[in-house]
């Protein structure tokens, strides 16, 4: 609050404020003040939630339970084949099956098998109803009009024809989707849902239709076609091992049979060998030992490659997943789950937010920074084992050509009996890989015919007997939430924004000048010009003999005699306040003088009804003699005015002229009080000029027209110009239309007081 200084005065430029505790009845006031914001808005928005609650169509929901196994790889190194492989694989694998459930490519394999492409919809129950939506309704206008500009201003120039490009094979070697089969799958997949049962290794597929007997049927269709799927894959890797293993069984047979015939030939040539000194001895051992290592590098060798070569087989594709190297992968497992965090992450913020907003595309970065980190991973996992390969590979020849070496060696000490034991030798390693090979095609074509799977129906999809939705009474509730939640914050938000003075208490704290009353509007229909001598409302008049109060206790203090009456802008009612002021003080006995000295847009005479001729202009020009140019009045004793007489071109150089200084002294003999009507300061300056000759200024802000900023800048020129501004008065104060607004200043039975009081 503005406070005053050893002589009285307030500095408008004091930022101290009065504080006001918040009561919950000024939140109820502020409420019924914007009832015509916030009832609307509730009814508008609780209807549209209400009819669409009651036009939602029924939805059903199927389900299906799911057991999945953890499986073992059925393609392993040749000493792990079916050996148990408990702990391989965390709990990233259901994560796995989980996006394999959601996937498009096993939603275009169900629609195949239900025969859904050419269908017209999904399901022969009702078609779902669009929701009203007030943003809905407000941005379809917008775009209208932006469509509309487009028409009017786009070029007429043809867009360039393209040629379609040739459909993308997938990796299974079907044609990429159209626009209705990626329509249709989108369709299908929005009634999909996968939710794992906590604590277990079920998971139910859910699917959620306005039919119910499709609903279960996609339901079923859906676990059937995952089990298919799991059971192709499982069957297709063994298959391909299979196929080339048997090419090397074949390779390697003929390397047996080629052996044996060698040795054969040799020894029917030069009959047996027998070796038996030392050296031959020494040699045939380090062959043996060469024979052993080339055998295990070539063992290892054909094991690394049968991996790498499946690596190869489903590199690229969504079976890679199911391989082991990438399953027991704990990394990449671990990446994928993040990969399927994010998406999940995704999923939510896309039912909150558009595809261009801060935080989709921020998710949307994250998720192909994982999925690319991942993907790296894979490859490095490919490179990893193609390194394997390369290096048993190169390891197998280094041995072979080590044994080749060896072999020379022992032809030159032995060369008929090293190069029959070589042959033996030579014949043995075949034959052991060969055995090998052998075992381990057999043991991968059991495998590949084996249809067994880990994935069993627990509970198939049965035809749901009810809806799940809508819940009429739920949706009722929620918009009714809705739109009381929306009704008061639209409320409180133009409240907020709204800087007008409305209330005493907001001119002591944002202007902090002393308030002297507050004036209530008299109506649309009642007099322009209200006076408490004509026929104006109880409270009108009782609000002015307050403020005739208020100033009677200040002169007692300050002794004033001469007030001026101004106020920020025009149009705020100053003359009518300064009129009223002027009559009560009359009243009460006073003499009182009404000067207008507006001599730009006078009012004084108009209120009053009398002449504009002679005035105060005339009076400082000396056209006119003050005894010719003063009025008294006929309704009340004690009370004179005078005009603003001739409108003159300089009338702020008149009331800064030693003319009206003499003036202003001359009346003090005559009158208690002389009451000056001056324009707004805010659009001239005559305000501040007869103000400097003034005892005070009353400052008349008109309630919910006049904004904080307008106040109080014209409180700033005051104050520059050194004046003593002596209160405030609020000004048309509808009373009618606000009442819960200004209870704290006012309620109806204080009438009968008034009425009793006049």
């Amino acid at each position: 609050m503005r406070t005053p200084d050893r002589s009285g005065y307030i500095n408008p430029g004091s930022s101290q404020t009065t504080g006001h505790d918040k009561h919950v009845m000024d939140y109820v006031r502020i409420l019924y003040k914007r009832r015509w914001i916030a009832l609307p808005v509730f009814l508008v928005v609780f209807l549209i939630g209400a009819v669409n609650a009651l036009r939602k169509v029924p939805v059903y929901q199927s389900r299906v339970q799911l057991l999945i196994e953890k499986d073992t790889p059925n393609v392993a190194t040749l000493d792990q084949m079916f050996q148990s492989q408990d702990g391989w694989m965390s709990d990233e694998f259901y994560q796995t099956q989980y996006r394999i459930l959601q996937s498009r490519t096993l939603a275009r394999r169900t629609i195949d098998q239900m025969k859904l492409w050419d269908a017209p919809r999904l399901g022969n129950g009702p078609v779902p109803k669009a929701s009203i939506s007030v943003m809905g309704l407000f941005w379809s206008g917008v775009y209208s009009v932006i469509d509309l500009a487009k028409g009017t201003f786009a070029d007429d120039t043809p867009a360039p024809t393209t040629t379609p490009a040739a459909p993308v094979e997938l990796a299974d070697n079907l044609p990429a989707e159209t626009a209705a089969q990626s329509g249709r799958i989108d369709q299908f997949l929005g009634g999909l849902s996968v939710v794992p049962v906590r604590n277990s290794r079920l998971v139910e597929v859910r699917y959620t239709n306005t039919d119910p007997v499709f609903a279960a049927a996609a339901a079923n269709a859906v676990a059937k076609t995952y089990i298919q799927q799991s059971m192709e894959l499982k069957f297709n890797t063994s298959k391909e091992a299979t196929d080339w293993l048997s090419g090397q069984l074949g390779e390697q047979r003929k390397a047996v049979e080629a052996s044996e015939a060698a040795l054969q030939a040799f020894r029917e040539k030069n009959g047996a060998v027998a070796i038996s000194d030392s050296g031959s001895d020494i040699v045939v051992a380090r062959l043996a030992d060469m024979n052993a290592a080339l055998t295990k590098a070539k063992t290892e060798r054909i094991n690394k490659e049968s991996l790498y070569n499946q690596l190869r087989a489903v590199e690229g594709t969504s079976g890679i997943d199911a391989l082991p190297l990438i399953l027991a992968n704990e990394f990449i497992q671990k990446l994928r789950s993040d990969l399927t965090d994010l998406q999940r992450q995704q999923a939510q913020l896309a039912e909150r937010y558009g595809p261009r907003h801060a935080e989709m595309i921020k998710i949307k970065t994250a998720i192909d920074s994982a999925d690319a980190k991942l993907r790296l991973e894979i490859m490095k996992v490919v490179e990893s084992q193609k390194n394997e390969y390369q290096a048993a590979l190169a390891e197998e020849r280094s041995l072979q050509s080590a044994l080749d070496a060896q072999k020379g060696e022992a032809m030159s000490m032995n060369r008929r009996g090293i190069e029959a034991s070589v042959l033996q030798r030579e014949l043995e390693s075949n034959r052991e890989i060969y055995e090998s090979l052998l075992q381990r095609t057999k043991e991968t074509g059991i495998s590949s015919e084996r249809r067994s799977t880990n994935i069993r129906v627990i509970d198939e999809a049965e035809v749901p007997r009810g809806p799940i939705s809508p819940n009429v009474p739920r949706d009722l509730m929620m918009s009714m939430a809705t739109s009381l939640l929306l009704a008061v914050g639209l409320a409180f938000f133009f409240e907020q924004i709204d800087n007008r003075i409305r209330t005493p208490q907001e001119m002591k704290a944002h202007l902090g000048v002393p308030f002297l009353g507050m004036v209530p509007s008299t109506g649309k229909n009642s007099d322009a010009n209200p006076l408490i001598t004509g026929n104006v409302p109880a409270n009108f008049a009782e609000a002015i003999k307050t403020i005739r109060t208020n100033l009677l206790f200040s002169s007692a203090d300050e002794g004033l005699r001469t007030l001026v009456v101004t106020s920020a802008g025009p149009g705020e009612g100053k003359s009518i306040v300064a009129a009223n002021i002027a009559l009560a003080l009359a009243q009460a006995g006073q003499r009182v003088l009404l000067v207008d000295a507006d001599m730009r847009r006078p009012r004084v005479h108009e209120i009053f009804q009398s002449a504009q001729e002679p005035g105060l202009s005339n009076v400082l020009t000396g056209n006119s003699k003050l005894s010719e140019s003063l009025r008294k009045s006929t309704s009340v004793e004690g009370l004179w005015t005078l005009s603003s007489g001739h409108i003159p071109p300089n009338p702020a150089e008149l009331l800064g002229s030693r003319r009206y200084i003499d003036f202003l002294t001359s009346l003090e003999s005559h009158f208690d009080w002389t009451i000056v009507d001056t324009p707004p300061i805010l659009a001239v300056t005559d305000s501040a000029i007869a103000g400097r000759h003034a005892s005070g200024v009353v400052y008349v802000v008109a309630s919910d027209k006049t904004s904080r900023q307008a106040a109080q800048e014209a409180l700033g020129q005051l104050e520059q110009a050194g004046v003593h501004v002596l209160g405030s008065v609020l000004n048309r104060v509808d009373l009618v239309k606000h009442p819960y607004y200004y209870a704290a200043y006012y309620r109806k039975e204080y009438a009968k007081y008034y009425v009793n009081a006049g």
